[in-house]
């Protein structure tokens, strides 16, 4: 059996406006156009797949039950649009608080552990977020490229050009859905 690819979506600044240590559904807003971009992206082909760095547990913001919560609200809302999220991965740790760990970004812990969980070929697969931290960890898992979003932090990377070589497509949207669009005329495509 062929293994699928995956889109893998940083959360907050990508897919839903970035409120500083977002944990609760009633502060949950999508970024304009968001569930549009979701379902192009899935009439691709490939899986959907959150990476999502969550270090407000290990700063004691919020509890591992909270983020888990907001996240079967998230799934259930998109459910009911048409989206479904093959799974999402959240790094609760941060380095200052908890010591270090492999998952959060921009290691590539999170991605390669959906890789294993959901069969994904990470060589086909591409990351979309707000942040380099979320492109490099496309890079170093071993992804086809990545797009950085301009929403969220994504301005203030704007001026970051990463040198990730020749093998690994970096490309810049101002959005999510201009993302999706962009993956639709030039990503991968289910055979």
């Amino acid at each position: 059996m062929k293994r699928r690819y995956a889109f893998f979506l940083d959360r907050d600044g990508t897919i839903n406006q970035e409120v500083e240590y977002l944990h609760r559904w009633e502060d949950f807003r999508y970024e304009n156009g968001a569930i549009e971009a979701l379902r192009i992206l899935q009439s691709q082909g490939g899986q959907l797949v959150v990476v999502t760095n969550q270090s407000g547990v290990a700063r004691g913001y919020y509890d591992a039950e909270a983020v888990q919560n907001l996240h079967r609200h998230m799934q259930a809302d998109m459910r009911q649009q048409g989206v479904f999220i093959a799974g999402i991965y959240d790094c609760p740790h941060h380095p200052d608080f908890s010591g270090p760990c492999s998952c959060r970004k921009p290691k590539p812990g999170m991605l390669q552990q959906a890789a294993s969980d959901l069969d994904i070929d990470l060589a086909h697969s591409w990351i979309i977020g707000d942040k380099i931290d979320d492109i490099e960890a496309g890079y170093r898992a071993g992804c086809h490229g990545g797009i950085l979003v301009s929403t969220g932090h994504g301005k203030r990377h704007a001026h970051i050009t990463p040198d990730f070589g020749h093998f690994f497509h970096f490309h810049r949207s101002p959005n999510l859905l201009q993302a999706a669009y962009y993956l639709a005329d030039n990503g991968e495509k289910e055979e």
